[in-house]
């Protein structure tokens, strides 16, 4: 298995079903009197992240103690080094010095757990790196439209939203589109980044043009945090023309899922009644990252060389 995990780029269409096969194994666990397995009994994982983070952090922290390795949480607030003025490369020797097995990295700069990983003998999980990637975010939701469709070849997907500053869209489509779905961006042209037909997805600007036909319709959260100038006129505007309300949904196939990473603005991207119905899986979703990467962390820290995971 890898020793790193940067990018959704890294995998192939095996990898990717090896990942998932075993998260679909590790998750029997969950349903256990007692959650934990002793695989990584004596290991060391390291939570880094210098973003705000709750659904992720928390994953991460709990996949590790379900495979009973001892947890250290960092996060670069007023209370940490960082605050004083510590770089992240001395904290990154810091950690290698503390002798950690893994680090999980979250930082607003594109490329920091490539640059970690070059530091550090420790394994990195990029949890997500500026407008780069999110790889278990990719892998987490695949693993959750394999759920439903059992085969992605051939599945339309529509990601929609705001693309321009989502690490999170660039990683699945790569990971969709390696495992044989059709992807299709869609958003207003200044939230499109014009890099985007290169990534293997087609392009386009009216939802209401491709709603019909998708089997999958992920929303992404409109991240006025990440902008630095106004992009659409208004919320009402843009839940107008990309929010995904009853009326489109109406449209969709009778099986077509709803999904969204997290955490959803209500009435922008997607209506509060359409996030509640039961076709939208947000919730399976969170769910299914803890499974994502307890088989993550069970892989690459040496776990499956120990027999299987029962």
């Amino acid at each position: 298995m890898f020793k790193h995990l940067l990018s959704m780029d890294q995998l192939s269409a095996d990898d990717i079903t090896r990942v998932l096969d075993t998260a679909e194994s590790l998750r029997q666990v969950t349903d256990r009197p007692i959650k934990k397995l002793p695989t990584l009994r004596g290991r060391t994982v390291c939570n880094l992240f210098y973003e705000a983070s709750t659904r992720t952090r928390i994953s991460f922290e709990l996949a590790a103690k379900r495979l009973s390795a001892d947890v250290i949480n960092f996060s670069a607030d007023s209370k940490s080094s960082v605050a004083k003025g510590e770089s992240f490369k001395d904290t990154a020797w810091t950690l290698e010095a503390m002798g950690v097995d893994a680090i999980v990295v979250r930082h607003g700069s594109s490329g920091a757990p490539l640059q970690l990983s070059r530091w550090v003998k420790a394994s990195v999980l990029n949890a997500g790196d500026g407008w780069h990637e999110h790889p278990t975010q990719a892998l987490l939701d695949i693993f959750s439209i394999r759920e439903h469709f059992k085969d992605l070849s051939g599945l339309n997907v529509a990601i929609a939203g705001d693309v321009l500053h989502s690490r999170v869209a660039r990683s699945n489509v790569k990971g969709l589109v390696t495992m044989g779905a059709n992807v299709v961006l869609v958003g207003p042209p200044t939230l499109i980044p014009i890099q985007a037909r290169s990534w293997g997805a087609e392009i386009s600007y009216d939802l209401d043009s491709v709603i019909e036909d998708v089997d999958v319709c992920y929303l992404l959260r409109v991240q006025k945090e990440r902008a630095t100038e106004q992009l659409f006129p208004s919320n009402r505007e843009y839940a107008a023309n990309w929010g995904l309300d009853s009326r489109r949904v109406a449209k969709m196939k009778p099986d077509a899922l709803v999904m969204h990473p997290g955490p959803m603005n209500r009435g922008v991207e997607i209506s509060a009644d359409v996030s509640e119905l039961p076709r939208s899986i947000v919730l399976d979703q969170v769910s299914n990252g803890l499974a994502i990467r307890m088989s993550l962390l069970y892989l690459m820290l040496g776990g499956a060389e120990e027999g299987d995971v029962s």
